[in-house]
């Protein structure tokens, strides 16, 4: 199977209502920061069901798939290459670590970072150094921003907290609502496995916090602790 016959296939699953749907999710308008993305309507879990079914595709024909100006063939890309990060040898691994990072002005929604940079940055930089994380947390661009934080989600997940809460820290004056509601996710999700670890974070750092970013971080706190964190009386 070729890129081409798949983005063919792709176009004759689409629906207009729901490629509209999805222009407003995504924010594609002018000035918003999915502006000019292309979507032709297909739902995420037709998308997955594919990405099973095309397996198998030559590592340089998802390249091609994934530089796509449409979002769901990018979308489906990156899912297919998460199944052969998954199932393939270090050489495979590294072929696609560096395709992706190459290719990171495609990985240019929530959507595509969150579904692909957890299940291949973060896993292939365990055991390895994390300098690439540092340099994409200080990139200018929003995506590559996003991918730095949302890689650590592998880290957390092994109870390895550091460089998640490293990376908040280098994050917590970022502008971008995107990149608030991110960060503050990944300390919820260190608080599911130590909450004491993302609390002493937080009492250091909650007050220099944007708002959107804290609530999204104690969102499961006990109610008095969460008020507390709120209203600043820790």
């Amino acid at each position: 199977m070729k890129a081409q016959e798949i983005k063919k296939k792709l176009e004759s699953l689409g629906s207009r209502e729901q490629a509209e749907v999805s222009r407003w999710f995504f924010k594609t308008g002018p000035g918003e920061y999915g502006a000019g993305d292309v979507f032709i309507g297909i739902k995420v879990p037709v998308l997955r069901k594919l990405a099973k079914a095309f397996a198998d595709l030559p590592l340089k024909e998802a390249a091609t798939l994934l530089n796509s100006e449409i979002h769901e063939a990018r979308l489906l890309a990156l899912l297919i290459l998460v199944r052969m990060f998954e199932r393939g040898d270090d050489s495979i691994r590294q072929q696609i670590y560096t395709l992706y990072l190459r290719s990171t002005s495609s990985v240019n929604n929530w959507d595509l970072v969150d579904s692909s940079a957890p299940y291949i940055i973060g896993p292939y930089l365990a055991g390895r150094s994390r300098a690439p994380l540092y340099r994409l947390a200080q990139s200018k661009s929003l995506w590559e921003r996003r991918i730095a934080i949302m890689a650590t989600f592998h880290f957390i997940k092994n109870s390895e907290f550091s460089e998640t809460l490293k990376i908040a820290q280098m994050l917590l004056s970022d502008r971008e609502d995107l990149i608030h509601k991110s960060v503050g996710w990944m300390l919820r999700e260190i608080g599911k496995r130590h909450m004491q670890t993302e609390e002493n974070f937080l009492k250091k750092c909650y007050q220099k916090m944007p708002r959107t970013m804290l609530r999204y971080a104690i969102e499961k706190f006990p109610e008095p602790k969460r008020q507390a964190f709120l209203k600043g009386t820790i």
